[in-house]
């Protein structure tokens, strides 16, 4: 078979730290085509990777021969560009938050429904090794009942690794709709849904801006999630960890306590309630802080999921309902209620 014609849509910090390197690396894969509304950007990746830059999205989905996208966009343009490309025959790998509405959303699933084209959302946490040896030992009965959880993901803003710094469109509420919930939260809601194997039905939301100056955008927030089989838990997402990031999660169960990313050594630790303490050196989670030395996973799984035609890990119906609890906290803030997903 013939390599896949891959195009990357955005040439920022997640294109080059993630999937432009990635793609590169697999074998079954061609980059040929990047786009990025400043030229001079376009034009350096491009020569990278020896592909063609484009300015404008629109030339390059007229490109036929293309099989498949990235979109590395801000967030009020995810909707749109993955909308044209499906409609244009190719499958579609969206970075999250996959939209800024259900409606959005919805219209994303349909129109690569129509197309009989993949869509899949750039949820990376779901291929962290020890993500998915808790999720394995939750399914197998190991913790017995599940009572509690608290999850967390902050770090000292986007400024630090994004290519335009304090400029970028992550500061610009128009264009990245939500802030630290949409960066980084929705990575959590959707990673707790994986985990837990059900959906939360109530969240109550505390949304603010009250790191960053000179932005309107929400940099901290934490939230209060309630599952259908009555789970409850906490969510924090921030952009106001200053020094020192946090990616970990605790999940309390009956027969034991799980600690994910919780340890420098250890990436999943389990406690339990016989006194016994399991540790599993799983390897380190990945980050884009550290120049993205770490695998995703994510590209590779939506290559093979092309290739052999299976369905990916996170569909856009995936996406969608990490998104409704992002949402929903959203809603709850502005009406000071506990709002229904």
């Amino acid at each position: 078979m013939s390599r896949l014609k891959i195009g990357v849509i955005g040439c920022g910090s997640i294109a080059r730290l993630r999937h432009l390197p990635e793609y590169a690396a697999n074998k079954k894969v061609e980059i040929v085509a990047v786009c990025d509304i400043v030229e001079n950007r376009a034009t350096e990746t491009a020569e990278i990777y020896n592909a063609k830059a484009y300015t404008n999205y629109e030339e390059l989905l007229a490109d036929s021969s293309i099989d498949a996208i990235s979109v590395c966009l801000p967030n009020y343009l995810h909707a749109a560009v993955s909308i044209a490309a499906s409609n244009a025959g190719m499958h579609v790998l969206c970075e999250k938050p996959m939209a800024t509405s259900r409606e959005e959303a919805q219209q994303m699933i349909e129109a690569a429904s129509v197309a009989n084209k993949k869509l899949m959302i750039g949820h990376n946490q779901r291929f962290v090794s020890s993500h998915e040896k808790a999720r394995q030992l939750i399914a197998n009965g190991e913790l017995g009942k599940i009572y509690s959880f608290r999850t967390a993901f902050g770090h000292p803003g986007p400024e630090a690794w994004s290519i335009d710094g304090r400029n970028s469109w992550f500061f610009n509420k128009e264009q990245a709709f939500i802030g630290a919930m949409g960066d980084l939260g929705v990575h959590k809601t959707d990673l707790m849904r994986y985990l837990l194997g059900e959906e939360f039905v109530e969240v109550a939301g505390f949304v603010e801006t009250n790191a960053k100056e000179n932005t309107d955008i929400d940099d901290n927030a934490v939230c209060i999630l309630k599952s259908e089989s009555g789970i409850i838990g906490t969510l924090a997402a921030s952009w106001a960890y200053t020094a020192q990031s946090d990616n970990s999660t605790i999940i309390y169960g009956e027969k034991a306590i799980l600690r994910l990313e919780d340890d420098p050594q250890y990436s999943l630790i389990v406690h339990y309630t016989n006194g016994e303490v399991v540790k599993y050196e799983l390897g380190a989670i990945q980050s884009n802080e550290e120049g993205g030395q770490h695998t995703s996973h994510v590209i590779d799984h939506f290559v093979s999921a092309i290739i052999n035609d299976t369905d990916v890990l996170v569909s856009g119906e995936e996406g969608m309902k990490s998104l409704e609890v992002v949402l929903a906290a959203l809603k709850s803030h502005q009406n000071k209620t506990i709002e229904k997903v």
